[in-house]
């Protein structure tokens, strides 16, 4: 409050007898008008700063409801409040600092909160920031099944992915199952499952397959695999490494083609089977016998057949003389040097 002086009336002051004027004064308030109190209370601080925040999805999709809350350096409630159908939300008239923002609740049942994050609030600006909250993971059951009997297998351990992305190795337990979380980037995914590593006793399940998931959803996932052939058969590529050094001999039944086609000699008879080099050496020269004409059977040894009854009987005779001669000897009577007894 400042004091002004105003002139009232004149005093009459006795000094020594002379007669003076002194000045009397008044004090009175000094405000200012109530317009420009009015003024100066709404207008902010000119070091004021804001945080504004935008909340999306992996997708790009705005969240509407999704509930944040600010704290100062020291921990206290700066500000609080929910995005709006555009996914904004704004916190103003902060001081310069470092805040704390946290989100509560995203206001959907497919997506998840981030982690708490700082913000640095600077004077007279706005800080703008792009949340994206992420899908909730798919939940996946594995089983690996016989292809015939549909028994659960353990020991089948598969990679499931996207693109050419590995996402997941699980592996199935006891009882033939397995179970995990799997990422997804939208409300429905597409992935692939391959095995890797097949049951004992069983052959791998070579071909991928697919299948889709959504945010937070359930999804079974099955393979099956064969039983491994206990008895497998050959392979045709599979020829052996070594040829046979000898040839064959001939059966006995047939002709062999160095004897000239000689057939064997009839049942009962001691007759030897005539070759057919002794019949062509024994064949006189100029011989008139017709020669077999061309496209006729194979030379038997016929022609020898005179030849083999002729020494047949000389060995008959020879044997019935030395018989006679024996006889006689038997009788006491001695041979002479020709065979005959004397």
């Amino acid at each position: 409050m400042h004091a002004r002086f105003v002139r009232s009336a004149a005093v009459a002051v006795a000094v020594t007898g002379t007669l003076t004027w002194a000045p009397a004064a008044s004090a009175q308030p000094s405000e200012p008008p109530p317009s420009v109190s009015a003024a100066l209370a709404e207008t902010p601080a000119p070091d004021a700063g804001s945080v504004e925040i935008t909340t999306k999805d992996a997708a790009g999709d705005v969240i509407p409801g999704a509930a944040f809350l600010l704290l100062d350096s020291a921990g206290q409630e700066a500000g609080r409040g929910k995005t709006d159908a555009q996914g904004k939300l704004a916190f103003p008239e902060l001081a310069p600092g470092v805040y704390r923002l946290k989100e509560t609740a995203t206001g959907s049942p497919i997506h998840e909160v981030v982690a708490d994050q700082d913000v640095i609030v600077t004077p007279g600006a706005t800080t703008r920031l792009t949340i994206t909250d992420p899908f909730k993971a798919a939940k996946v059951l594995l089983q690996a099944k016989d292809d015939r009997v549909g028994n659960l297998l353990p020991g089948a351990t598969v990679n499931i992915g996207t693109g050419d992305s590995t996402l997941l190795t699980l592996t199935t337990g006891a009882k033939g199952t397995a179970s995990g979380k799997l990422p997804v980037s939208s409300r429905k995914t597409q992935f692939w499952v391959q095995e890797i590593k097949a049951p004992a006793g069983y052959d791998l399940y070579k071909p991928s397959k697919k299948f889709s998931a959504g945010p937070g959803a359930p999804v079974t996932v099955t393979v099956t695999n064969a039983k491994t052939a206990t008895d497998p058969k050959p392979d045709p590529s599979d020829k052996p490494t070594h040829k046979p050094t000898g040839t064959p001999s001939t059966p006995a039944d047939k002709p062999s083609s160095r004897t000239g086609g000689a057939q064997p000699s009839a049942p009962g008879t001691n007759t030897p089977d005539a070759d057919s080099s002794s019949t062509a050496a024994a064949t006189p020269v100029g011989d008139s016998t017709p020669k077999a004409p061309a496209g006729s059977l194979a030379h038997t040894g016929a022609d020898a057949t005179p030849w083999i009854a002729a020494g047949a009987g000389l060995l008959v005779a020879g044997g019935v003389t030395l018989v006679v001669a024996r006889r006689r000897t038997a009788d006491g009577s001695e041979p002479d040097d020709s065979g005959t007894a004397s």
